[in-house]
């Protein structure tokens, strides 16, 4: 049996990062962790190639290679996945689909022969025995959760490292928490399942054993939701784990913003080698942090929670939401003064969307709001509901915090509020490769010499020129800010003649 397995395309948005890690020759952020995993669960008999479209092309002669093509994807492929499997149909071969999208949408994808729903763990094997029997069914999805003790490690021989910027690896998943806007419970739950340690520690030695060195991502939705478990069982082996073979990995993460109530935790983490994490902040109201349930942002000092893990030793990237029901007429500058004032550089802003299965999703369809199908990209001015304070104001106000936050002056200015507010670890050092070089070469050139606001480069590198950490970190916030201001370009408004 011939299997192959493919990542649709993800089109260029704010977060694709597609122009700045051109700057380090690479083609795309991550590979396809699920189709990795679910490569190891097929039969070791079976052969099997992937294409991520997203480093490759996918000519007519894989797909004619194959007896299935296997597809996953999220909601903002669609469009890709869509071409994917009219492709495969024209040329008469059998399509596989399974993960976030076809699992939220089963019923728009008739079309596909065999849909592999909820988790593979639980899902594939039975597609896997109907097949070698000569039976497989339409369909194959359960109700229960799966327990990660049995994931097997992903095949990482089927695609070339070299092409990627980070290297996943998944510890749990599910989240304790309930946002109204949120999927990941819908999908995974609120309890909290983890791989033993020995498998997270496996994963990475074999990744190290390929050569990796550099960025490694927990693609996990909240790190910290089993913040006692990961405090005994996973860090501390994690951390003599990368003492022992000389710190080649730094990592970064998702978690909740209630990481910085927890000093042993940061510190932990901190030691075990994170350098920065990504919380979901929203919004700086309480009205609209009330209205969906983001509870554990509440009553807190948002600023100083953000302080908090800079000063321990983490970068602080986050993401914020305008939409809301309750947001009012000076949510706008008020999002723009509480960015800059945190010193959180990166900045994910976007617009509120409700996904299918979310306690949104159902509120608004019972309110009668909903207008048409979510597209997976909440930065591309096109949500899926009518907004209490209309769609022109709310398009008009986001395209200004867009251009606002990413223009050069108020970049600049928040790469030194974070730097220093941010602690270097003790005993933490940096380690520039051949690709961190070439990467600063190219900044000085693109940004330092062409970029009409290389002033701003300058003057911060010339002032991060006194600790190597600092130069280190506020060149690459220069090569993602140019990227950002890049897609930026399309809200700004057209030159009057």
């Amino acid at each position: 049996m011939r299997i192959l397995l493919v990542n649709p395309e993800v089109p260029e948005t704010f977060w694709s990062l597609k122009s700045a890690i051109k700057f380090i020759a690479r083609k795309a952020i991550l590979p396809p962790l699920g189709l990795l995993t679910v490569a190891a669960m097929l039969p070791d008999k079976w052969e099997k190639r992937l294409v991520d479209m997203n480093t490759s092309r996918l000519h007519n002669k894989d797909i004619q290679w194959a007896d299935y093509v296997f597809v996953t994807a999220m909601l903002i492929q669609r469009k890709s996945v869509d071409q994917v499997i009219e492709r495969c149909r024209k040329l008469g071969v059998k399509t596989v689909a399974g993960g976030p999208l076809f699992t939220s949408l089963p019923e728009e994808y008739v079309h596909v022969d065999h849909l592999v729903l909820k988790e593979a763990e639980l899902t594939l094997a039975q597609l896997v025995a109907d097949i070698e029997a000569g039976r497989p069914r339409k369909v194959y999805t359960t109700h229960d959760k799966a327990d990660l003790h049995g994931t097997p490690m992903p095949m990482w021989n089927l695609i070339n490292m070299n092409k990627y910027a980070v290297m996943p690896v998944q510890y749990s998943r599910g989240c304790p928490f309930d946002c109204d806007f949120c999927d990941v419970t819908t999908l995974f739950g609120h309890k909290i399942r983890t791989k033993a340690t020995e498998q997270v520690l496996a994963e990475l030695q074999s990744i190290y054993d390929r050569g990796w060195r550099g960025n490694v991502f927990f693609v996990d939705d909240n790190f910290i939701g089993n913040k006692t478990r990961l405090k005994a069982e996973l860090l501390p082996p994690l951390a003599a784990w990368m003492q022992e073979h000389g710190q080649p990995f730094s990592f970064n993460t998702q978690a909740s913003i209630n990481l910085a109530d927890d000093e042993e935790l940061m510190a932990a983490m901190v030691e075990a080698g994170f350098d920065c994490v990504f919380v979901g902040i929203e919004t700086p109201s309480e009205k609209c942090l009330s209205e969906c349930n983001k509870i554990q942002n509440t009553g807190r000092d948002l600023v100083e929670s953000v302080a908090r893990i800079q000063r321990a030793g983490m970068q602080v990237q986050a993401g914020f939401i305008l939409g809301f029901d309750s947001d009012e007429p000076g949510v706008f500058d008020n999002l723009i003064r509480f960015i800059q004032e945190s010193g959180v550089v990166v900045a994910m802003v976007g617009l509120l969307n409700a996904p299918r299965g979310t306690k949104l999703y159902k509120r608004l369809a019972g309110e009668q709001r909903l207008t048409r199908p979510a597209t997976g990209d909440n930065t591309d001015c096109s949500i899926n509901f009518r907004p209490r304070m209309g769609m022109q104001n709310l398009v008009t106000g986001y395209q200004r915090v867009i251009r606002t936050i990413y223009s050069q002056p108020h970049y600049c200015e928040r790469i030194l509020t974070f730097l220093k507010n941010y602690r270097m670890p003790a005993g933490r050092t940096l380690r520039l490769r051949r690709r961190e070089v070439q990467a600063f070469l190219k900044s000085m050139w693109h940004i330092g010499i062409l970029s009409p606001g290389r002033r701003y480069y300058w003057k911060l590198i010339f002032w991060s020129l006194r600790k190597r950490h600092r130069l280190y970190m506020a060149v690459t916030f220069f090569i993602c800010g140019y990227h950002f201001r890049k897609m930026a370009r399309a809200f700004e408004p057209p030159m009057q003649s």
